[in-house]
């Protein structure tokens, strides 16, 4: 007989909303991947159940176990609330849909809503997400050059496709662009397609390549989505370079994003979009080559006013990092750009080399919401992220 766990969650010194929670447990004997939180006024919550290596805490050596994830869809600040788990499977839950389509494509939709597409073969240098659906089924980020269905968009910079990661100096090649003599980024398999009631997770792997295919190294990437109490959209991106080939220099060089999103134009600086930082910084003169803990950047996409947030988390290479952001809808977390930032001083460096056998690693949130970062609440939100709320766990 399965024996019976309790969690008591305690929600801090921060209001909650749509807020994603894992906890780490002893190892299970049951090998269901979902569950249901009872609650103490008879609520039913989904969970999801996934080895300790699929979420944030990873095992000890030679440990074992289960983690439990589940959104927490409203709680107050200083609330605390007792939980019941039991495992089977929930009554009523659609979550999240990961499903390769067999033609170098992921689709991925939250309750049955197409949410984005990860499109790993077919592309002229590296993967990308693309569409990128915000509340109300809405693009926020550009179409072209993907689509051509949207009046009025721009049409520069080629190689700037929806949702991608890349940088444009890797031991001296060109993996931002696609002009004459670039890198390449090649799609080499999925570790993990994951469908379920609270997340679904795409965790694939790449090589990085020159201009002729000759490896330089090696990057896993893992998306995280999850499902929220509204239309608004969160996901986590978690991107690992492996020095796989001898050591990896990151070049300085503002050409560049580990996570890069182009917005929609209607968004745009230049019209009635508006960008804003953790400190409150405005704009692109403001916030360009600054760092700060999130940027977001809102507009208007047809009759409804909708934002991107980035937050970058402690975990992080040069958290928190520094904002390659355009008034023209460029919208990039680029921690290697310092003397760019500094205005081309030959006195600072902001290059960084892995070495042989190393890995670096990044960890970003991205909130897709409905008013601007204010009326988000972004700033609570990013506490969800780097201070979650406390979970104990007992018999």
């Amino acid at each position: 007989m399965a024996r019976k766990v309790h969690l008591l969650a305690k929600a801090g010194r921060h209001a909650r909303r749509g807020c994603p929670i894992c906890v780490s447990l002893p190892a299970q004997e049951e090998k269901m991947s979902a569950g249901v939180l009872m609650g103490a006024e008879g609520e039913q919550i989904p969970v999801q159940v996934v080895p300790r290596r699929g979420c944030d805490h990873p095992p000890a050596r030679g440990e074992e176990g289960t983690c439990l994830a589940w959104v927490i869809d409203e709680m107050a600040a200083e609330e605390e609330r007792e939980y019941r788990l039991e495992f089977r499977p929930p009554e009523a839950a659609s979550g999240v849909k990961v499903e390769d389509d067999g033609r170098g494509q992921v689709n991925i939709s939250i309750a049955g809503k197409p949410f984005t597409t990860y499109r790993y073969q077919g592309n002229p240098a590296r993967p990308c997400f693309f569409p990128l659906l915000g509340p109300g089924g809405a693009r926020v980020t550009r179409s072209w050059p993907l689509a051509e269905d949207i009046p009025g968009e721009t049409r520069d910079h080629v190689h700037h496709r929806s949702l991608w990661v890349a940088h444009g100096d890797v031991n001296g090649t060109d993996n931002w662009s696609e002009e004459e003599g670039h890198g390449y980024q090649i799609h080499r398999g999925f570790l993990r397609l994951v469908s379920g009631p609270v997340f679904g997770l795409l965790e694939a792997r790449n090589d990085w390549t020159d201009k002729g295919g000759k490896k330089i190294c090696e990057e896993t990437r893992r998306l995280t989505v999850y499902v929220q109490p509204d239309e608004n959209r969160l996901f986590d991106l978690e991107v690992v370079f492996l020095a796989t080939q001898g050591e990896v220099r990151f070049g300085d060089t503002k050409e560049g994003g580990i996570i890069a999103l182009r917005v929609a134009t209607s968004m745009d600086g230049r019209g009635a979009g508006v960008i804003t930082n953790s400190y409150g910084a405005l704009m692109e003169e403001e916030c360009w080559g600054r760092r700060a803990h999130w940027c977001d950047y809102s507009g208007p996409v047809g009759d409804n006013l909708l934002g991107i947030t980035i937050m970058d988390h402690p975990g992080s290479f040069r958290y928190p990092t520094y904002w390659h952001v355009r008034d023209y809808g460029m919208f990039t977390a680029n921690p290697f750009a310092l003397r760019d930032y500094a205005g081309g001083d030959p006195r600072v460096d902001g290059s960084h080399v892995i070495a042989a056998g190393g890995c670096l690693r990044f960890r970003y949130r991205v909130y897709i919401h409905r008013g601007n970062a204010a009326q988000a609440q972004v700033a609570e939100r990013y506490h969800d992220f780097i201070n979650p709320p406390r979970v104990q766990v007992h018999d």
